[in-house]
């Protein structure tokens, strides 16, 4: 017989609040910080646009089924995977590095919710790169945060659904 508090904890659904967006911004620094050791910034940019360059994805599923996504230029994810690699100049190192990092922000995310952590899986991350691509999502909710990297925006949205 399934214990009924067992059942209600896993079939619970977390949804955003007002502190989502200070969580991911948080996240965001911290792992830029420690994974390629940059600063960045919150950022003034219009909102996100459609057409590609670099998008890294993770999925998360469970309590809280969503998309993570980190946008950014192509030279900006150069930059950053160049800084990932201790000044190494890769080319063939940006998805991974972009990939790894978008898996870690939406990681060090989760684990800022309470109770979020443990009820909710990430997938293997997925990067697109080009110029002619566009990501659309069926999500019924979104957070988004722009912040800056030497001067250049980065994109970061969750989108989520029910």
């Amino acid at each position: 017989m399934m214990n009924p508090a067992i059942s209600e904890k896993s079939t619970a659904r977390f949804h955003p609040d007002a502190t989502w967006h200070m969580l991911i911004q948080a996240a965001a620094h911290e792992v830029f910080h420690m994974m390629a050791g940059i600063e960045v910034q919150s950022g003034d940019f219009p909102p996100e646009p459609q057409a590609g360059e670099v998008s890294a994805m993770v999925g998360l599923a469970g309590a809280l089924c969503a998309v993570f996504r980190i946008r950014c230029p192509q030279d900006v994810a150069e930059n950053i995977a160049t800084k990932m690699l201790g000044g190494q100049d890769d080319p063939s190192q940006i998805c991974d590095a972009m990939g790894e990092i978008c898996n870690m922000v939406a990681g060090n995310f989760k684990n800022k919710i309470s109770g979020l952590s443990d009820q909710c899986m990430l997938s293997v991350p997925t990067v697109v790169v080009g110029g002619d691509f566009n990501v659309y999502s069926s999500s019924q909710e979104r957070v988004a945060v722009t912040l800056t990297y030497d001067g250049r925006p980065v994109w970061l949205t969750l989108e989520i659904s029910s």
